[in-house]
């Protein structure tokens, strides 16, 4: 069995009930106030996010978030992790990942229509561990995914030494709807308990817990068994229950099992549940009752329904050929009370179960940030000769082109998929004529350095992505993950980054619908770094929108916003030169609307043959994605690149900076997205031309470095490393 409660929760478990509790009750509890499922660390502090906005109808607290998108449909997400399932069996581990989302966002009423994945490992380019989980990673969300018939329509990939041995998989999801269907949760009593989907076996016992440590171990029996056929099943049978009318109130079993879906579903409807487990449909004949109250089985589903509504779930169960048991009845007590036949186990307040006390952690600035920013490496631009960089870069493993990845999912099943994985936000058709633009982003290096700036960063750059696509942001999940929170240095981080996300968030207006805290990230080699990832809904209502990066030979290149002396944590620093320091890139709200505004306008206006982001490896990084993705080269004159002040070579082409964008414009247009952008008072800069074979920067304004100022790369040389980097290294795991 897994670890019990901690000595001062013991015992304010015995104060809380006014006797002593049994070893069922205790494990039952255990569950419940664990890290993964109590948020007790973090959930005071999470308070200080914005969570409304005239587009919410429901936002963080609940199985997935709601999002109006107009005549009477809806959007809901929601995202998870499955960090230290991932690191121990990363097939079996990403796979339930997948499948958890997906029952969120089914919970709510709405049918799953896209998964996005963020993925973090090791060093792959060095370390066989790294490559071998993040193959076996990728495999297992395709797998599920694929065989749910959910598109797999975007996400992230990152290495960085920081993840050796470990792995963070993050896995989001989105559903789609009739605002009239949603699951309004409410119960009475004598309404019926029903276990829905797959049956309960010993599989994922303690996961909860397990997730709530330090990983040092590699339990294997904390790893739940994915089973996608069964979910699909129950994905289908739930929505026709749905459809009938029949289902009073869902939910997902995740984290804790039944012990924790049980507990909340009581205590957030103020109603008691009395649960028999031997009802419950079971894998194995000879389980405890206190194991099926924490199995973490996957493909599950409590519902609460009427007695007529109970005969109608079971015949479609029947139909669809999953498991259904009906195992308890709701009462106007307040309690949980769980028996094994004729005999009680467990009979708590519910309350009680499904609140763990809060916790108040010390917090204190990391010491290993004194002199961090203000650092800076010998000899910046000595390393490489610009083109020599720039064609390191993009052979990198955190730049080359992630097609081995996403050429592994189905993106196109469902056939709402519009714009597909590769650019930088997916695009989905809704059903009322318009498009949902979708991103996840994240950015340790940043982070590391500076937590607050870093994780706005994320949030910025996620926003960024999906106005590239000629959409609004009208919502965001987060997803906070960090080491061991006890470490006040560690919680420190936790803090800033929390306080730098709920700051954009209030300024930019786009409000926090869901998230995840995911804390005790780490190993015995270290914790990881602060890892806060942002993904971000946009919405296109009309207009072109949703511009790939298709460009021809005459188009003009534009860059809008400034370039600044921010190369802290770029990955020409970090990649290049080994050197970890200098001054992370910040974000000012203020540019960021301006900005995002005109590109908005320029992309639904029609005026632009390709929008990108400028973020990891700068503008020369970006520069080079446009032209391999339209297969053409460019001519650029840095001397005509925005910049705060006079900046050296390496700084003006590698400089991670924030709120800057890259347009393709043809001569047509040229004159009007010009006006527009003036009349906006906008900084942008017009600053070469597309065609040809090769990518050439010309000397202007790149001085202050000993490496050559002319960097001239072949588009068919770099082509060949971007595309094809990651997938040789994989193929050596």
């Amino acid at each position: 069995m897994p670890q019990g409660l901690e000595p001062r929760e013991y015992k304010d478990l015995e104060s809380r009930l006014g006797r002593t509790p049994n070893q069922t009750e205790v494990q039952i509890v255990a569950a419940e106030w664990s890290e993964h499922c109590s948020y007790k660390s973090s959930k005071m502090h999470l308070r200080m996010l914005p969570t409304e906005g005239p587009r919410v109808i429901s936002g963080r607290g609940y199985d997935s978030g709601v999002l109006d998108v107009g005549d009477g449909y809806v959007v809901t997400a929601h995202i998870e992790s499955h960090n230290h399932p991932s690191a121990v069996e990363p097939y079996g581990g990403a796979a339930t990942g997948v499948g958890g989302v997906v029952r969120d966002i089914l919970s709510m009423g709405t049918r799953p229509i896209a998964i996005l994945d963020g993925l973090r490992f090791g060093d792959v380019a060095t370390d066989p561990k790294a490559r071998w989980l993040f193959k076996q990673a990728v495999v297992g969300i395709a797998d599920y995914g694929n065989c749910l018939g959910i598109p797999t329509i975007g996400g992230e990939v990152e290495f960085d030494p920081c993840y050796q041995n470990y792995a963070l998989v993050d896995v989001a999801a989105i559903g789609f709807g009739r605002r009239e269907r949603l699951i309004r949760n409410r119960a009475e009593e004598g309404d019926l308990v029903l276990l829905l989907g797959g049956p309960t076996g010993r599989d994922g016992i303690g996961g909860s817990q397990f997730a709530s440590d330090s990983l040092e171990s590699h339990d294997r029996s904390a790893v739940q068994i994915p089973d996608p056929f069964t979910e699909k099943l129950l994905i289908e049978a739930v929505l026709e229950a749905r459809d009938a009318g029949v289902i009073h109130a869902m939910k997902d079993l995740g984290g804790g099992g039944l012990s924790c879906a049980i507990s909340e579903t009581a205590e957030a409807l103020n109603v008691g549940i009395d649960v028999d487990v031997r009802a419950v449909h079971a894998r194995e004949q000879d389980m405890l009752p206190v194991e099926i109250m924490v199995s973490e089985s996957q493909e599950r589903m409590l519902v609460v329904a009427d007695g007529a509504g109970c005969a109608t779930i079971k015949e479609i169960c029947s139909k669809f050929g999953i498991g259904c048991s009906v195992i308890g009845t709701v009462n106007a007590g307040g309690s949980m009370r769980v028996s094994a036949g004729p005999e009680t186990v467990a009979d708590m307040p519910a309350s009680v179960v499904a609140n763990a006390r809060l916790l108040d952690l010390p917090s204190r600035r990391p010491a290993y940030l004194k002199g961090l920013e203000e650092s800076r490496p010998r000899d910046a631009g000595g390393a490489a000769g610009h083109a020599d960089a720039l064609y390191a870069l993009l052979s990198s493993p955190n730049i080359a082109s992630r097609s081995w990845v996403y050429g592994q999912y189905d993106h196109e099943v469902g056939i709402r998929t519009v714009v597909r994985p590769g650019a930088d936000a997916s695009v989905l058709r809704l059903d009322n004529g318009k498009h949902l633009a979708v991103s996840m982003d994240g950015n340790p290096k940043h982070c590391h350095i500076n937590p607050r700036q870093g994780a706005a960063g994320c949030f910025e750059e996620a926003c960024r992505n999906v106005v590239c696509a000629g959409a609004e942001p009208i919502g965001m999940l987060d997803h906070l993950q960090f080491g061991d929170p006890t470490d006040p240095e560690i919680f420190w981080t936790f803090l800033e980054s929390l306080r730098g996300i709920s700051e954009f968030s209030r300024q930019a207006g786009i409000p926090c619908i869901g998230g995840k805290v995911s804390l005790y990230n780490e190993t015995g080699a270290g914790p990881i770094k602060p890892t806060p990832v942002i993904a971000v809904l946009g919405l296109i209502s009309g207009g072109a929108g949703h511009t790939r990066r298709t460009v021809a030979g005459g188009d003009h290149l534009l860059v809008i916003g400034t370039t600044r002396d921010e190369m802290g944590g770029s990955e020409y620093y970090e990649h290049l030169l080994g050197f970890t320091g200098g001054r992370c890139p910040a974000v000012d709200a203020g540019e960021s609307k301006k900005n995002a505004d005109a590109v908005r306008r320029l992309v639904t206006g029609g005026m632009t043959n390709a929008a990108h982001d400028c973020s990891k490896g700068g503008l020369a990084v970006a520069t080079s994605e446009i032209c391999l993705a339209s297969d053409v080269g460019c001519t650029i004159d840095a001397g005509r690149i925005p910049c705060d002040g006079r900046l050296s070579g390496h700084a003006q082409l590698f400089s991670e900076s924030h709120s800057r964008y890259l347009v393709a414009v043809s001569g047509k247009h040229l004159k009007k997205a010009e006006r527009l952008l003036d009349a906006g008072k906008v900084t942008y800069g017009r600053i070469g031309t597309f065609g040809g074979r090769r990518i050439t920067i010309s000397n202007a304004g790149l001085e202050g470095s000993r490496a050559p100022a002319v960097a001239d790369l072949s588009v068919d040389k770099a082509l060949k490393g971007w595309s094809r980097a990651l997938g040789d290294l994989v193929h050596n795991a």
